[in-house]
Order: C-alpha cells, then sequence, then structure tokens
C-alpha cells in the first residue's frame, strides 16, 4: 500500500478535480524507488486502471513532466518536475535563513544536518549541511524518508496536534500492519523522550548504521518542520548524541524560530 491510504478516508469535495488527482498519483509513482517505469509498473503503484495511465502519461509528456524512452518503453520524470521542486526549495524563506546556522553546526559538529518537511508518511529534505570532508549520509534536497523510524519524522510526529497524529497512525497501521504495535509502541517511547527533553531520536531505527537526533521546528505561519543532525555509528555514540547534540540541535531549532522563520 502506497502512501496514499492517508488520504483515502477524507469526504468527497465538489470542487476537488479527480483527473488532476490521478494525474498527480502518476508522477509520485516515481518516488517509490524506480528512475523508469512502465504503464504498467504506475498502474499497479497507484491502483489506477492501466487505459488511465496510458492516458494520463501521454498527456504529461506532453506538457513536459515525463519522458519516454522509445528503447526502454518506459517513462521517467522530465524537467517540468524539476522546475515546480526547485522554485518550491529556492523560495522557500526558512530555508534561506537556516542554511548558515546549519553549516555552521555540521561543521561545528562534525555532522549531518537536514532540515525536512512531512509529505503523505515520508519526510522529504529541503537542505542538507555537511562538513566538506564528510562523505556519508549524502541526503539531498529531495530525498524521502519514512516517517515512523527516523528522527526527523518522530520530532514531527512529537509536535503535530493530537487529532491530525492519530490520523497518520491510522494510514501507518494500514501502511504496516502487523509490523505497527511495536513501530507504535516504539514511537511512543520517543514521545515521551521528547516532553522530557525536546528531542528524538533513532538510534538504528531506520538505518542500523545510522544515530541520528530530531526536533521539530515551528515556523511562524503554524507550520511544522524538523531539523536533524546525525553521522554512522562508527563516528558518534548515543552517549554523545543524547547529552550533547540532541541539546545543541534543540538550542539551535529554538534559535531559528526567534528569527519568524
Amino acid at each position: 500500500m502506497n502512501d496514499a491510504a492517508e488520504d483515502s478516508s477524507q469526504p468527497k469535495d465538489r470542487k476537488f478535480v479527480e483527473a488532476l488527482s490521478r494525474g498527480l498519483e502518476v508522477l509520485r509513482a516515481f518516488t517509490h524507488g524506480s528512475v523508469v517505469l512502465g504503464n504498467q509498473d504506475i498502474a499497479r503503484i497507484t491502483g489506477l486502471p492501466k487505459a488511465t495511465v496510458s492516458r494520463l502519461t501521454y498527456t504529461l509528456t506532453q506538457l513536459g513532466y515525463l519522458s519516454y524512452s522509445q528503447q526502454l518503453e518506459k517513462y521517467q520524470l522530465d524537467s517540468g518536475v524539476l522546475a515546480l521542486g526547485y522554485a518550491y526549495v529556492s523560495n522557500l524563506r526558512v530555508r534561506q535563513l537556516t542554511k548558515p546556522y546549519m553549516d555552521e553546526f555540521a561543521r561545528r559538529t562534525n555532522t549531518t544536518v537536514g532540515l525536512t518537511c512531512r509529505d503523505r508518511l515520508s519526510m522529504i529534505y529541503v537542505e542538507n549541511c555537511r562538513p566538506a570532508d564528510v562523505t556519508t549520509l549524502r541526503m539531498d534536497a529531495g530525498v524521502r524518508l519514512p516517517l515512523a523510524t527516523t528522527a526527523a519524522g518522530r520530532a514531527f510526529l512529537a509536535a503535530t496536534p493530537e487529532q491530525e497524529r492519530e490520523h497518520l497512525f491510522a494510514a501507518l497501521a494500514a501502511k504496516y500492519g502487523d509490523g505497527w504495535p511495536a513501530m507504535h509502541a516504539s514511537l511512543l517511547s520517543s514521545f515521551a523522550e521528547f516532553e522530557q527533553h525536546g528531542f528524538c531520536l533513532s538510534l538504528g531505527d531506520w538505518d542500523r548504521n545510522v544515530m541520528a537526533a530530531g526536533v521539530p521546528l515551528r515556523l511562524a505561519d503554524g507550520s511544522i518542520m524538523a531539523l536533524t543532525c546525525g553521522a554512522p555509528s562508527f563516528q558518534l555514540t548515543e552517549d554523545t548524541l543524547r547529552t550533547s547534540l540532541a541539546r545543541q540541535l534543540e538550542m539551535l531549532a529554538r534559535d531559528i524560530e526567534s528569527l519568524g522563520a
């Protein structure tokens, strides 16, 4: 089941354009790990009829959002999508404000520092900073992370109002099935730590070789993003992360909030 499950229970809206929604679902199919997809692949991922997918991919190709390979008989994202993404990131005020602080934090702590926002059941990097000599944890803008097991996702959920959080929990339960109870318990434990210390940790939960901390960033418009720092487990101990870096990250987030981001 894809992340669209989050929105499946929403009431029908007469102003909602179903055809546009389906076209965007086709574009979202390319976020599931494959660079190139055929109509049959897209139909499987989206749950849309293959005939509908064929019309949508043709239209999106004509508009410059997809390109078609005659050799592979498959589609890939084209420059139209890149233009939209770049316009969003380049005009994101919080990114412009936070980058100098993130660069300094990364240099001083020798960690990778990220700024992320939620998209359905994922967190997406909009900025990533790391020291010049660090080659690991290369998370460029646009990279997606799972919501439930990463420090970014846990920090976001911890700061999310209860009603919205329960809605997300229902979608996560549907996505993970039998694995959800253990994941839910881990999230509740992370929220308890957040209430006490102001940060969330992911100690190999997402990637067994990665140690990371996350804190929510509450923007002036009421929206929530997440600020993270992390490093490979051979480089960063849990004790250093918990007693030093995570606390510094929490203070950095409050400083950024004071700028009116």
